[in-house]
């Protein structure tokens, strides 16, 4: 590790004091620290924010708010978001270790870093650490990688499973700074790489993420998470999907669908989700709609076999839920 300051704020005030003056936020610590460890990240000075009293989850009319401190195992628990919100229960279960997940924060995971190796290798050229200096993914090993939101710069995916899911049921992001609050839609949140690839969220210099917002719908209840990876424990997604939808007699009536693992960001699918609205449910339909899920996708060496898998993961995930009472 490099040399840093290190600062605990007991308040909200003091926090956003040090955010303006440079310092990085770290809540339960499972990026950042071993991102320090292996010198990725250098920041010189890092504020302590699990102070805070951003815990609560809470349930109204318009949805559910989850604070960003609250931890990831906690969230997974709770017996109303398993119920109401059984994907972001499902997301959180299938993201991690049980140890991880009791340590991480909600707002920690939507901060996450990319876990490409060359991104992780310092001996390594890569764009989001140091812009120009070139993507040797491109042209070496990419079999994780991603097929859509890619560019001539960055071709890493995103790693969080839980904002595959929010992206799904189209969550707003609540920041604060000294400036005063904004909320940002999830996925405006989220930036594709394009010719910046190291400016991976629209969050502003000094700002802190305070809550998840998550707005109620028919179709939250009947939803769920898949994810598809090479060994069952602690592994990152090959593909994965999240799906929600509203269905009444046997009619879809509204449908939500994002998908991870293929996609630099969480990547929302609309013309599966077009797809859907109107159909009769049946076996053929998911298998229809499932057939947009790789809409746009540019494979590169190692992974042409993700554009057929994605497709495969939707329909399944359809036809799971699309049964499920």
């Amino acid at each position: 590790m490099f040399p840093f300051s290190f600062t605990r704020a007991t308040d909200e005030r003091a926090a956003l004091s040090a955010g303006a003056a440079g310092g990085r936020y770290i809540a339960g610590g499972t990026t950042l620290i071993d991102l320090m460890r292996e010198t990725v990240e250098r920041p010189a000075s890092v504020v302590d924010i699990s102070a805070l009293p951003y815990r609560e989850i809470q349930f109204g009319p318009t949805g559910l708010r989850v604070g960003a401190l609250v931890r990831m195992a906690d969230l997974a628990a709770h017996p109303q978001v398993r119920s109401e919100f059984p994907v972001i229960a499902e997301a959180l279960e299938l993201s991690a270790s049980a140890q991880l997940r009791n340590m991480a924060s909600i707002g920690g995971n939507l901060m996450q870093r990319p876990r490409c190796l060359y991104f992780r290798d310092i001996s390594s050229a890569c764009n989001r650490r140091q812009p120009g200096s070139g993507c040797p993914a491109i042209g070496g090993e990419n079999r994780g990688h991603a097929v859509l939101g890619t560019s001539d710069q960055c071709v890493a995916t995103h790693p969080s499973d839980l904002s595959v899911a929010l992206v799904a049921l189209d969550a707003v992001v609540a920041l604060r700074s000294a400036r005063g609050d904004r909320r940002v839609p999830i996925g405006s949140f989220f930036r594709l790489p394009g010719a910046t690839p190291d400016q991976e969220h629209d969050l502003r210099s000094g700002e802190l993420i305070v809550a998840v917002e998550v707005p109620a719908g028919a179709y939250t209840r009947r939803s769920g998470y898949l994810k598809v990876r090479d060994r069952q424990s602690y592994e990152f997604a090959l593909t994965s999907a999240a799906v929600a939808m509203d269905i009444q007699g046997n009619l879809i009536r509204a449908a939500r669908v994002a998908v991870g693992g293929v996609g630099t960001v969480p990547w929302r699918l609309p013309e599966v989700e077009r797809a859907l609205v109107g159909r009769t449910a049946s076996g053929q339909v998911w298998t229809d709609a499932a057939a947009r899920a790789a809409d746009g996708a540019t494979p590169l060496s190692g992974n042409a076999f993700k554009v057929e898998l994605v497709k495969r993961t939707v329909a399944r995930q359809l036809a799971t839920i699309g049964t499920r009472v």
